[in-house]
């Protein structure tokens, strides 16, 4: 590692993974400002996980599985694709990929703001459990399934099976849905809707797109309880 213009530079051809993520934890527990740059990721998996520190940290190429996984407070930017399970089990502050991403994309994440400004994979915000999602493209099959908690904001399109099985996560869609899933149903957009749209919209750096042009989709909420008349949707 070493140090230019006050930016900490982990060079992954010199430094093994275990050590970078040393690295990346140093300020863990403290309420320390710092910067820091990865190079040559090279697709590695598991980077910069396990953050808990108001860090900003730059990764400057592709990375692996897991990228950013159980994030707290840092602000975390990819500068090309990620892998499977971005922002995994994120609690709180900003994950943003400047590429696409695979499946899972803020799988289970907790809180904070997920942001992709590609297309996602299938099974985005699977189990989602209160952050928020903003995709600036399509998004893939089963997206949303079980997510209980959170938004979700698509400006492109969304695949087969949207919410399927879904508890109160909230989700916008600019473009098409392909299909909805299990218990997901589309919802009156109201102003209440719309303004928080907006605001999600320009934090996540999409202040240009019109809210008015989205659909809300969430839960019928038949499934919450198992009723003998729904057992062919269980």
């Amino acid at each position: 590692m070493n140090a230019h213009s006050n930016i900490a530079v982990i060079d992954l051809d010199d430094t093994d993974l275990t050590a970078a993520n040393q690295s990346l934890q140093s300020k863990n527990g403290t309420e320390q400002n710092a910067h820091m740059r990865v190079v040559n990721p090279r697709g590695s998996h598991a980077l910069a996980v396990g953050i808990d520190a108001p860090v900003d940290i730059e990764i400057d190429g592709n990375t692996g599985y897991f990228c950013a996984g159980m994030n707290k407070a840092a602000r975390i930017t990819v500068k090309g694709n990620a892998g499977q399970a971005v922002a995994e089990n994120m609690m709180s502050g900003e994950v943003r990929v400047t590429g696409d991403a695979s499946q899972a994309a803020g799988a289970t994440a907790h809180g904070g703001l997920l942001v992709i400004e590609g297309n996602a994979g299938s099974r985005c915000g699977i189990s989602l459990k209160g952050a928020d999602i903003v995709v600036g493209g399509d998004i893939g099959h089963m997206s949303c399934f079980m997510a209980q908690a959170g938004r979700v904001v698509v400006l492109g399109d969304a695949g087969d099976a949207l919410g399927d099985s879904l508890y109160e996560t909230r989700i916008y869609v600019r473009g098409k849905v392909k299909s909805l899933g299990a218990d997901c149903v589309e919802k009156e957009m109201r102003d209440e809707h719309r303004g928080e749209l907006a605001e999600l919209l320009q934090t996540a750096g999409f202040g240009d797109a019109d809210p008015k042009e989205f659909r809300r989709y969430g839960s019928a909420r038949n499934l919450y309880n198992f009723n003998i008349d729904n057992v062919g949707a269980y």
